[in-house]
């Protein structure tokens, strides 16, 4: 690599990561803070009892409990347990990296001078969208055939428990206290404690990620001119930047600094890359086999890519056809 090119790929690489960085913390941050203060239940009561309604506020509690995929599935993990519908669960997986304040927020600030209402609205409402649709089937289906034999199990022993609970108590609802001991000293303690392992997780896979993309960027990668040579074709690009996506794994907070900087791409491509890599990508597909069947992660992976691809082609000439 000759100094230019190490000057080049130093300059990028730190660009990027220090306009990513915030955000990964502030993120991190709240996801620590839901960990040890929220109650348990809190999502369950919010959901109406409608089964198409509880899938689309599911999708929206993104907005009011904001976590990263990175936090999320070891939180819905925990709420399945405790009898959160598996259709909401799922929704909610997928709808919360992309439809809370500071992805919008990070979006915005990256696209500045790239149409950044657009992406970040389009992003926004992509996410929801897609989620809400794999919840709305994930709905018909059976939970066996979608959730992992032991949190089956998990599920229907939390179940009976509850309703001998029910029983013996008139009625009264039945809480996991596991945060509401001891002083708010150590419960504070125990919020930053986790937003910092949150954080270090996030922050490894986020450097890698930049460095991949610096390599890239700067046209120092194998591979680079192959990648530049496909952005030009509307309908491989966008295949080709989930297949990025997927395998960069990085933040949602922070991917928007990372998408902005592929020029070369057209516009439905990057939204391809934004709505595609929080749903899927190289770390969830292992966090995911703690809560899916093998079976049911591939399926919601094609589903994903068909489904992503499609629209974001469509999207883009719907949006460049309205524009003056």
């Amino acid at each position: 690599m000759a100094a230019d090119g190490r000057q080049d790929f130093a300059f990028a690489f730190l660009s990027i990561l220090f306009e990513g960085a915030p955000f990964i913390l502030l993120g991190t941050l709240i996801s620590g803070f839901l960990d040890v203060y929220l109650p348990p239940g809190a999502m369950d009561r919010l959901l109406p009892k409608n089964r198409t309604l509880a899938v689309i506020v599911a999708g929206l509690m993104g907005a009011v409990f904001p976590v990263c995929e990175c936090a999320v599935v070891p939180v819905i993990r925990r709420l399945v347990g405790k009898g959160l519908p598996v259709a909401c669960a799922l929704t909610y997986m997928l709808a919360a990296p992309i439809v809370n304040p500071i992805t919008a927020l990070s979006t915005w600030k990256a696209f500045q001078g790239q149409s950044a209402a657009t992406m970040t609205c389009s992003r926004l409402l992509l996410g929801f969208l897609v989620a809400v649709l794999v919840g709305l089937i994930a709905s018909r289906l059976p939970m066996r055939s979608i959730l992992r034999p032991r949190l089956v199990e998990e599920i229907e022993r939390g179940s009976r428990h509850a309703d001998h609970h029910h029983h013996e108590h008139g009625g009264c609802c039945d809480h996991d206290h596991s945060h509401d001991h001891g002083p708010s000293g150590s419960r504070l303690i125990a919020a930053f404690r986790s937003a910092m392992k949150d954080f270090v997780d996030v922050a490894v896979y986020f450097s890698i990620g930049v460095a991949i993309t610096a390599l890239f960027n700067t046209g120092i990668a194998p591979g680079a001119a192959w990648l530049d040579s496909l952005a030009a074709n509307q309908y491989l690009a966008p295949g080709v930047l989930m297949l990025l996506a997927f395998i960069l794994s990085l933040c949602s907070t922070s991917d928007a600094f990372i998408a902005a900087t592929l020029d070369r791409f057209a516009w439905g491509a990057k939204l391809a890359f934004l709505t595609f890599g929080p749903m899927m990508d190289v770390k969830l597909i292992f966090l995911y086999q703690t809560v899916l069947k093998r079976r049911a992660i591939l399926g919601l992976a094609v589903f994903l890519f068909v489904v992503i691809g499609g629209i974001s082609i469509y999207w883009q000439k719907l949006v460049f056809a309205a524009a003056p």
